[in-house]
C-alpha cells in the first residue's frame, strides 16, 4: 500500500503547480519530475512552441533553484559555456572567469544548433559535476541539473548530439502536441512562462537534495533487479539493436523507477516502477528512428515478476 511520505517538501503540490503552468502534459511532468529526483539530466526533444522551454523555467520555479539560460547557437565556444581564464597583470597570473554553467539549473536551449566542438565542453559537467579548465578542476552548484531542449535533427542548421552526450542524460522527453481541451486553456489563459516567474518556489535546493537521498534509499528486491537484467539481457539479444543497453542504461533506469516510487510515496521499488520510465530511459539510447516502439516491445516481451 502507497504511503504519503513528505519530510522536505509536499511533492504532490510540486507537481501539481508544474501541469498549471504545462498544461495537459501531467505525463511529461511527472516524468521531468522523476528525472529531478533521480539526480540526472533531461533532454527535451520536439517542434518549436510545444512548451520545452516553458517546462524549464516551471521546474526551476518549483524547485527553487539557481537558473541560467543559454542559447546555443552556432558561433557558440566552450569557453561561453564554461568560461576563460584571464591574465590579471597585478597579480601576474591568471584568474578564471565562471562562465553560465556555474549554476543549480541549466536551461541548455535548442543545444542542437551548436557544434560538436562546444556540445562536448557539457560532456565532463553531465558526468561528473565538475569541469576541468587548464587542467584544474572546479566543482559545479550543487545540485546539478541540465534541461537541454533540442529541434528534430531534419531542421536546418541542426548538429546531431553524439550517443556518448546522448547517454549522459538520464530521460528525454517528446512533449507533442497538446489535446484540444488543453490548447483551449492556452489560448485563453495567460502567457505560461509569466506564470513560472510568478511561481513562488515550493521547494529548495536544499530540499531536492534531502529528496534525492530519500530516491536513493528505495529499497529494490532481488526480483525486481532481476527484471531489469532481464530487459538489459533481451535488448542484447536483438540483432538490429547494435549490442543493446550498456549497464549503465541499467543504473539509469533503477534510480528512474525508485524515483517513481518515492513519487509514489512508496519506498519501494515495483516493476510498474520500472515500466512507467523506461521509454523516457532508454528510448534515446538506441539508434533507431522507432526507438520508443522498440523499447514498448520490449517491455511487452519480458516477464514481469
Amino acid at each position: 500500500m502507497d504511503t504519503p511520505i513528505s519530510p522536505q517538501g509536499d511533492l504532490g503540490r510540486v507537481q501539481a503547480a508544474l501541469e498549471t503552468i504545462l498544461v495537459g502534459k501531467a505525463e511529461s511532468v511527472r516524468l521531468a519530475l522523476c528525472c529531478a529526483l533521480a539526480g540526472g539530466h533531461l533532454l527535451l526533444e520536439d517542434v518549436p512552441g510545444v512548451g520545452k522551454t516553458t517546462l524549464a523555467y516551471g521546474l526551476q520555479a518549483v524547485l527553487g533553484l539557481g537558473f541560467t539560460r543559454l542559447q546555443f547557437t552556432a558561433d557558440l565556444l566552450p569557453a561561453d559555456v564554461i568560461g576563460v581564464s584571464i591574465f590579471d597583470p597585478e597579480a601576474r597570473d591568471f584568474t578564471f572567469h565562471r562562465g553560465p554553467i556555474f549554476t543549480q539549473l541549466l536551461l541548455a536551449d535548442e543545444i542542437n544548433r551548436a557544434t560538436p566542438k562546444t556540445q562536448s565542453a557539457l560532456l565532463e559537467a553531465l558526468a561528473e559535476g565538475q569541469v576541468t579548465v587548464d587542467g584544474t578542476p572546479h566543482r559545479l552548484p550543487q545540485p546539478f541539473f541540465v534541461v537541454a531542449t533540442q529541434n528534430p535533427h531534419h531542421q536546418v542548421g541542426t548538429f546531431a548530439l553524439p550517443e556518448s552526450q546522448m547517454d549522459r542524460f538520464l530521460m528525454r522527453l517528446t512533449l507533442g502536441y497538446p489535446d484540444r481541451a488543453a490548447e483551449r486553456q492556452i489560448l485563453t489563459g495567460g502567457d505560461r512562462r509569466a506564470m513560472a516567474r510568478q511561481q513562488a518556489p515550493l521547494l529548495s535546493a536544499a530540499d531536492l537534495l534531502a529528496w534525492r537521498e530519500r530516491v536513493q534509499a528505495v529499497r529494490c528486491s532481488e526480483a525486481l533487479l532481476d527484471y531489469i537484467q532481464d530487459l538489459l539481457a533481451a535488448s542484447r539479444a536483438q540483432p538490429d539493436w547494435d549490442g543493446g543497453f550498456s549497464p549503465r542504461a541499467g543504473l539509469a533506469l533503477r534510480d528512474a523507477a525508485r524515483a517513481h516510487a518515492v513519487l509514489k510515496g512508496r519506498d519501494y521499488g515495483l516493476p510498474e516502477d520500472v515500466q512507467a520510465v523506461a521509454v523516457a530511459v532508454l528510448a534515446h539510447r538506441l539508434p533507431l528512428t522507432d526507438a520508443e516502439r522498440e523499447v514498448r516491445r520490449l517491455l511487452e516481451s519480458v516477464a514481469v515478476p
